[in-house]
């Protein structure tokens, strides 16, 4: 089924015959591109989505939106992050790449389709122009409260929304509080339209504060309106009518419930575009029931944006509205709390995830200063690693948050707990930004143990990206204060991720080296799954050095030690490597059957880059035999999979088909797993 995400229209679109015929004329003189600007609130939003939806005959592939939040408090979304976000929306996988390669995969992907895209919110030309598509099959609309000319040396087409005209305005009001109640004061009604600067967003925002009061007259809201709102961001921003938006959210907000108040008010300070009732329940100690009737009322008077499935959103001005009222109605204590409480959830929940997705791992204790008693959003595996991928901007928010606010210890559990959306997901840039952040807040904490378990897991992001030097410098590190604190556990990590780099940079002495010793030192403390991967990453580098029986042998010995502890992805990951090695040794049969075993375990729990991995040395394997087909069906597989999880990858195995006779290269990708 094709994506068809355009935002809905509110029953209560009014006026804007104009706007709407001059877009089809835009449209009609061949513009691909438009540009539809204007001031905050104005009803850039809905104009095109109503457009838009009236052409949905004349896109069979679907609809695309996006809000690039432009004016955010957060800052404008990067193009990497919508492109991500529309090569998902079309059934691909997001590789951990830069603009300009992800901009070619999308370009790629949309060609010869015909779409309706529409990028919300932009702030520059510079945001739009890696994600236009490159032929002419579709048509892509702007709105930004910039004007954007620098589009215009691409040929777009542009329109200026302005307010709406008085008699829109009332009819607009209108549909909110009843034809009879207008016609009995059609001067105020028309007043208070002039106040509301002929914004939509603030007209309709003062017809729910009516709809609220039956019993109010218009003319008893237009002097609330006429009242001088006071300081604050949106009275500065005067030139755009903003002073009027905000005296209706300020009458809007006040005949709100206590409770529902508090709510708008948490849910502004949040480092969030995004929100669901379990963020919401959580920011504020509350029951989920709690939540839901709140954001009702919240969604009723148009404060809130309904925009999914436990999916809402503010508007722009509404979020700075919500953030300033924050500031001048709760303490800061209170709003510190709010703040504590949603890093906690946020803590709290994706340690539920790391435990179901990755359970043998060893992990530091987890303190909570306000521990969560919410339902978990999900069951399994799956459903754990959708979720930590889903909310992966919330929760890198929080880790940030958590580290500026001071809250060290929280911050660097976060990231800890991230592991397994690093892991399976392989979002490099992410992964090596929130480690940085790991490691320092594990130092100003003054967490030794933690400081380690930051360096050693970020230390693995930096070796999978490529960097592999300093990958062995951060391995140093640990090696270093784990010898300190003598903790031979930590000690045999930072000597397997140092063996891993060797290995990697084709140093396969020195390698075995560090991995030899590693194994001793966790067989000295008992702990055999650290020594299982150690003698995973051996059985690597006999297998680069023509030793498949010496291999054979260490995999198996580590795959028997990964199933003894319980740990089924690194099992399965000795397993594909030993089906590799048996092949090589001379038992192709069986050694086919364990890479097809390990590939199905890795499918059922969306390991797409050990899919990616197994396919590529099934792929191996057959180009061995001579069965190209079959190879290039298993490597174009492989490099599908690649293209979301090691763009390096990707680009290697571009264009191969047969291998046979090609040199062993390293299999994993990632180096160890942290315990």
């Amino acid at each position: 089924m094709p994506p068809r995400q355009l935002l809905p229209v509110p029953a209560n679109f009014t006026g804007r015959e104009n706007d709407l015929a001059v877009l089809s004329d835009l449209r009609e003189s061949s513009s691909r591109l438009i540009v539809v600007s204007g001031p905050a609130g104005i009803g850039k939003t809905t104009l095109v989505s109503k457009w838009l939806r009236s052409l949905s005959a004349d896109f069979p592939d679907g609809e695309l939106y996006v809000d690039l939040r432009g004016h955010s408090a957060g800052g404008p979304v990067g193009p990497a992050e919508a492109l991500g976000q529309f090569l998902r929306a079309l059934g691909a996988t997001v590789p951990s790449a830069g603009t300009a390669e992800l901009s070619s995969l999308w370009r790629s992907h949309i060609a010869d389709r015909r779409m309706a895209i529409m990028l919300d919110n932009s702030f520059t030309a510079a945001q739009v122009r890696p994600l236009l598509p490159g032929d002419a099959g579709s048509l892509v609309v702007v709105t930004s409260r910039r004007r954007l000319t620098g589009l215009r040396l691409l040929g777009a087409g542009f329109h200026q929304l302005e307010a709406l005209e008085t008699a829109a305005g009332v009819e607009l009001l209108t549909r909110g509080i009843g034809a009879e109640r207008v016609a009995r004061e059609l001067f105020p009604a028309r007043r208070l339209v002039a106040l509301c600067a002929g914004v939509p967003l603030a007209v309709c925002l003062a017809s729910a504060r009516l709809a609220a009061r039956p019993r109010q007259s218009v003319e008893a809201l237009v002097d609330v309106l006429a009242r001088d709102a006071g300081d604050g961001r949106l009275t500065a921003l005067h030139v755009e009518g903003e002073m009027s938006v905000r005296s209706a959210l300020d009458a809007s907000y006040a005949v709100l419930s206590t409770e529902t108040a508090r709510l708008y008010r948490t849910l502004g300070l949040l480092p969030v575009t995004t929100f669901d009732v379990l963020m919401a329940a959580a920011s504020c100690g509350e029951s989920v029931e709690w939540a839901e009737g709140r954001l009702d009322e919240l969604v009723e008077a148009n404060l809130v944006e309904d925009v999914g499935p436990d999916s809402y959103r503010f508007h722009d001005l509404l979020r700075l509205h919500a953030h300033e009222r924050a500031k001048e109605d709760d303490a800061r204590t209170a709003r510190e709390e709010a703040l504590r409480r949603f890093c906690d959830w946020c803590l709290h929940t994706s340690t539920a995830a790391q435990q179901v997705l990755t359970p043998a791992q060893f992990t530091l204790p987890r303190t909570y200063a306000y521990p969560p008693a919410l339902p978990l959003p999900f069951s399994g595996e799956v459903a754990a690693l959708r979720w930590l991928d889903a909310h992966r901007t919330q929760l890198l928010g929080a880790v940030h948050l958590a580290a500026r606010t001071g809250w060290h210890e929280t911050s660097w559990m976060l990231v800890d707990a991230l592991w397994p959306l690093f892991l399976r997901l392989r979002h490099y840039a992410d992964w090596i930004a929130a480690h940085e952040t790991g490691v320092e807040s594990a130092r100003r904490a003054g967490n030794g143990a933690a400081e380690r378990q930051m360096l050693n897991s970020g230390a693995i992001g930096l070796s999978a990206s490529g960097r592999i030097e300093e990958a062995a410098h951060w391995y140093t590190e640990s090696l270093r204060a784990a010898r300190e604190a003598g903790d031979q556990r930590d000690e045999g990590q930072a000597l397997l991720g140092l063996g891993a780099c060797h290995r990697e940079a084709g140093r396969l002495v020195v390698a075995a080296r560090y991995l030899d010793e590693a194994i001793s030192v966790w067989e000295d403390c008992g702990y055999p799954r650290g020594t299982a991967l150690a003698r995973t990453t051996l059985g690597e580098v006999a297998l680069a050095e023509g030793e498949p029986d010496k291999a054979v042998d260490l995999f198996a010995r580590a795959h028997a030690a990964m199933v003894a502890v319980e740990d089924p992805h690194d099992a399965a990951r000795a397993l594909a490597f030993l089906g590799r090695a048996e092949v090589q040794a001379g038992s192709h049969a069986a050694g086919v059957a364990k890479m097809n075993e390990a590939l199905e375990v890795f499918t059922a729990t969306g390991a797409a880059f050990w899919q990616g991995r197994t396919l590529e040395m099934l792929g191996r394997t057959a180009a061995e035999r001579g069965e190209e087909a079959a190879a290039a069906e298993f490597l174009g597989r492989a490099r599908a999979l690649f293209e979301v999880t090691s763009p390096d990858d990707a680009r290697r195995l571009g264009g191969q088909v047969g291998l046979k006779g090609s040199v062993e290269r390293r299999l994993d990708g990632a180096g160890p797993v942290p315990e």
